[in-house]
């Protein structure tokens, strides 16, 4: 495939929604049945992006195709790309049901981006103005292996309901040099993170930077990170992988990013914003997202018609 000039965003949307209690990215946020997907793919087109590729299950795509498809087709590019067990693991567990992680999701992309791209989650609403952050850095960027994290502060990033999980990100000179994967929750008046993978909890002012897997980074990266999934990981994990349907490690972007950054491959620059995160972690959260963006169509940040099509589409079935 060759080198493209587009700006393209791709979204992870093959998640399973369990803490939400079912389906988050098609849970609908507006009286046109939209989803946050919706959201997301009009802030990145106002931002500059004009392609989009959604990583889903297969089994979804009939789903996907009557609403975003419908919808938003007619606006900007979109594609899709499938992401199951056995796309790119040499080996999965017997009974494993749980998905192998953003990595893998990201991989999956691998045959439908060349160039420039930025991952998201599909059950975030990150804010224009994040966007806008990955553009600029996809404009100004000059080499292939300096990727863009776009932080948030944390205190942007939280809700009400009960913990979050973020990335804390330890930051100098602008380069990202560590990541703790943290759950990460108000108590008392203050934000206090847990490492998942052990250790003492500790705290974090509001205004610490997280990642919230907004992620820029260009097609070159594809073979070192089919090489670190395929044979680092699944290496590194097989007493995990050996117990079957209790297998549950997972391959996360920030893993695969940082260790090619420690082995001198990769630079990590942190580019920050004061974007407000809205989003459905947990089902009460649905409806404060709701609130919030039938206030931001009144304010005019969103149109009433997000699209062209948008009357077309069919509505979710509640």
């Amino acid at each position: 495939m060759a080198e493209t000039n587009d700006k393209t965003l791709v979204i992870m949307a093959a998640g399973m929604g369990s803490r939400f209690g079912g389906s988050k990215q098609t849970a609908k946020v507006d009286d046109n049945g939209s989803f946050i997907l919706d959201y997301s793919i009009y802030d990145a087109k106002q931002a500059g992006f004009n392609k989009v590729v959604l990583i889903i299950k297969e089994q979804d795509r009939e789903l996907f195709d009557s609403t975003i498809t419908k919808r938003a087709g007619g606006d900007i590019d979109l594609q899709y790309v499938y992401q199951s067990m056995d796309k790119f693991a040499p080996v999965v567990p017997e009974g494993r049901t749980k998905p192998w992680g953003t990595a893998h999701a990201v991989l999956c992309a691998k045959d439908a981006v060349q160039g420039n791209f930025a991952i998201v989650n599909a059950d975030d609403l990150y804010g224009r103005a994040a966007f806008e952050t990955a553009a600029h850095f996809m404009d100004n960027n000059v080499a292939t292996n300096n990727y863009g994290f776009v932080a948030y502060q944390v205190g942007n990033t939280l809700t009400e309901n009960g913990a979050v999980k973020r990335g804390v990100c330890g930051v100098e000179n602008g380069q990202l040099t560590e990541m703790i994967e943290s759950t990460i929750e108000r108590v008392n008046g203050q934000i206090v993170a847990t490492p998942l993978a052990g250790g003492d909890a500790f705290k974090l002012n509001d205004d610490h930077p997280v990642s919230m897997n907004m992620i820029c980074m260009h097609s070159d990266f594809f073979p070192y990170l089919e090489n670190y999934f395929t044979d680092r990981f699944m290496s590194s994990n097989a007493e995990d992988l050996a117990k079957g349907e209790n297998s549950k490690c997972e391959c996360l972007i920030q893993d695969v990013l940082m260790a090619q950054a420690n082995e001198g491959g990769a630079t990590i620059q942190v580019d920050s914003t004061t974007a407000e995160w809205h989003g459905v972690t947990y089902k009460p959260d649905l409806p404060g997202l709701v609130s919030y963006i039938k206030e931001a169509v009144e304010g005019g940040v969103y149109p009433a018609q997000l699209w062209s099509n948008t009357q077309q589409a069919t509505p979710v079935e509640e």
